[in-house]
């Protein structure tokens, strides 16, 4: 089965690294150096972490137009968009789980925040026995 936008996001989003480099690209583009620099990393480990978050489509790397040797990196919008939409449906779902807690909670409790107690049951009548007599019909009775 393929994974889905939001899967690879998760996935390229759950090494503390990459989430790094996603924290730097949200003040605008950067050249790989520099976010190994900032990052304190060699750079050949840098360019294994933006190859990762560039397939995820986190991000996308655009040439400059000074020199086509140098390579700086942004953010794409599309796949955090799906991220924070997939997030807010799990969020609705939770809050109407709690929601409905709250007014369970609230039904059982009075005003003190004491809990409400039950009525106690009515006791169940116990059976009447049967009187051996009355067996001995019915038994006669089956097939």
């Amino acid at each position: 089965m393929a994974a889905s936008a939001v899967d690879r996001t998760l996935i390229a989003l759950a090494d503390p690294t990459r989430r790094g480099v996603v924290e730097l690209l949200r003040s605008g583009p950067r050249r790989a150096g520099e976010l190994a620099d900032a990052l304190q990393m060699q750079k050949p480990a840098m360019t294994r972490h933006l190859r990762l978050l560039r397939e995820s489509g986190l991000v996308y790397e655009d040439g400059m137009r000074e020199d086509a040797r140098v390579r700086v990196y942004r953010l794409r919008r599309a796949p955090f968009s799906a991220l924070r939409k997939w997030l807010d449906e799990v969020e609705a779902f939770w809050s109407w789980q709690l929601d409905g807690f709250k007014e369970h909670a609230e039904r059982t409790r009075d005003a003190s925040g004491e809990r409400k107690r039950r009525k106690p049951a009515q006791p169940v009548k116990p059976a009447q026995p049967v009187k051996p007599a009355k067996l001995t019909k019915l038994r006669a009775r089956e097939p």
